[in-house]
């Protein structure tokens, strides 16, 4: 996990708690782990898209396994963030189908467009750029995904009109 200490308040509404319930209804209660998963997209997705050292320690102790078993996944998968993200996330692929394709020039252009480096959030806290893995869309390449969603065959103008609707807010991240 990073060194640096980001704070995060801690949020677990009635509404949350009841998706948290239904998700580990799912499962027996000695493989309530398994829930682990999705109760962690659910719960990012209400606490600002980002899981700080505090809010993982209470999905184990809702979940009732050790904080441990949380950080070795959320360390581990690209789609959980352990710090402050913009509001809008450009995860872009950059695997070998889409580096061929030119996603590391999309990257470099993207983050020159916004004056930020891979990884890094615009000052505004809008805008995010990380580099993951495969994404699954290889004949689409170059290709990112923001939210719940994937932009394609990218080109710098499609780079600019995406930045545009951004932050006219007329882009929607979920699917939900």
């Amino acid at each position: 996990m990073e060194n640096k200490s980001y704070t995060q308040e801690i949020n677990i509404t009635q509404e949350l708690q009841e998706r948290i319930n239904e998700l580990l209804s799912h499962y027996p209660q000695d493989k309530r782990k398994s829930a682990l998963l999705p109760i962690l997209h659910e719960v990012q997705d209400a606490h600002q898209n980002w899981l700080s050292v505090e809010l993982m320690n209470k999905v184990a102790q809702i979940i009732g396994i050790h904080p441990i078993e949380v950080y070795e996944v959320v360390t581990f998968y690209t789609m959980f963030n352990q710090k402050p993200m913009g509001k809008y996330t450009f995860e872009f692929c950059t695997t070998s189908c889409c580096s061929i394709k030119g996603a590391e020039d999309m990257v470099d252009y993207t983050c020159n467009k916004l004056n930020i480096q891979p990884g890094e959030t615009t000052p505004d806290g809008l805008f995010s750029v990380v580099q993951v893995q495969c994404l699954g869309a290889c004949g689409y390449a170059p290709m990112m995904q923001l939210g719940d969603f994937y932009k394609e065959n990218l080109t710098p103008q499609k780079i600019d009109e995406i930045i545009q609707d951004c932050r006219a807010g007329k882009i929607t991240l979920h699917d939900k």
